[in-house]
């Protein structure tokens, strides 16, 4: 059974799954799908086509779907799709895509979005992604699964973050990130190894040798970063410097943040 506040507003065509909380003065859109058990707080907006996945909470004030802050945008048919059990704290804003970036602005399932972060267009956001206060990241933006982003950090449009990287609080970041990189100072710069979510994510000890490593030869062998990171590939069987190798050499026409700059 769904509770609904009588001050909200549903639009015709809604479709609300089961166990749906929907507080006072919330706005769902026509083309709106909430799955089962979503909460939405108070003065929360959610319009376009847009999906929000079961046991999801998204608290006041955020909003969810509008278009995007694109000048390129005319009014084309583009969704917003967001995955199972994420927190969305105030103020947050999600926009929907634009037909030049895929049409589909994507968040995984259980991630956090704390309070005034923003997900712009096209963006697509893997799972158990964590947004902290104020952060914006950009249009067309990959962030693969278990990334933390700091609070007040900006991600600029097009940039890749590979699989459990961190990027610090107050940073700038303008180029791909590797897996499992730490990024800091206020124009990122590729500091190590977010060694803290690795020991957490409970890889072995050997695998964190590897990429210790994996990481000195990135910063210091001879030859281009790609260069480097293609001979890491042939001299270590690691899966995770291979997925590192794999981040680097298959978009290998990219900027990559590189260990010192």
């Amino acid at each position: 059974m769904n509770t609904i506040h009588p001050s909200a507003i549903i639009e015709d065509g809604a479709k609300i799954g089961e166990g749906c909380e929907i507080g006072p003065f919330c706005i769902v859109g026509a083309e709106v799908v909430l799955g089962d058990r979503v909460i939405l707080k108070s003065h929360v907006v959610v319009t376009g086509d847009t999906e929000i996945g079961d046991d999801t909470v998204v608290f006041s004030f955020s909003v969810l779907g509008e278009i995007p802050q694109d000048l390129k945008f005319k009014g084309e048919k583009c969704r917003t799709v967001i995955g199972k059990r994420n927190r969305i704290r105030e103020h947050v804003t999600v926009n929907a895509g634009t037909e030049g970036g895929g049409g589909i602005t994507r968040i995984g399932d259980d991630g956090l979005f704390m309070a005034g972060c923003h997900i712009a267009h096209d963006a697509q956001i893997g799972d158990r992604v964590i947004v902290v206060n104020s952060a914006a990241v950009a249009g067309h933006c990959v962030l693969e699964d278990d990334v933390i982003i700091g609070g007040l950090s900006g991600i600029h449009q097009w940039v890749r973050i590979g699989r459990g990287a961190i990027i610090g609080a107050v940073t700038m970041v303008t180029n791909d990130v590797i897996p499992y990189g730490l990024v800091q100072a206020s124009r990122g710069e590729l500091d190590g190894l977010n060694l803290v979510g690795l020991k957490r994510r409970g890889v072995s000890r050997a695998d964190i040798t590897a990429l210790r490593a994996a990481f000195q030869m990135l910063a210091q062998g001879e030859g281009t970063f790609s260069e480097r990171a293609r001979r890491l590939g042939d001299e270590n069987d690691s899966e995770y410097v291979q997925e590192i190798v794999s981040f680097i050499t298959g978009q290998s026409d990219r900027h990559f943040l590189t260990p010192g700059g």
